[in-house]
């Protein structure tokens, strides 16, 4: 695996990490969160307040506001892979 992919890699853990952690989602661990999956509806299973709490939880982590009002924001919040793909765009 290249420098990049073991980064991103990372940065997906981080993510899931985050995802975890912000949304008190216990019993679950960056493992059981498939980086491709939705992280709303059939996937993970999140919702419209768990998008604010997430994007408040990537603000504070990595400085990237993500606004309701913006088309791409839900391309971002697609999955981990697509968070990770933007905070790394960002970085």
């Amino acid at each position: 695996m290249t420098a990049y992919g073991r980064a991103m890699q990372d940065l997906q853990q981080e993510i899931k990490q985050l995802i975890i952690d912000s949304l008190n989602l216990e019993g679950l661990t960056p493992d059981d969160i498939d980086a491709k999956a939705p992280l709303f509806g059939d996937g993970l299973g999140l919702d419209s307040i768990d998008a604010l709490e997430l994007g408040l939880a990537i603000k504070g982590r990595y400085g990237i506001v993500l606004s309701a009002d913006d088309e791409n924001t839900r391309r971002h919040f697609a999955s981990v892979e697509a968070l990770a793909a933007l905070i790394q765009s960002q970085a």
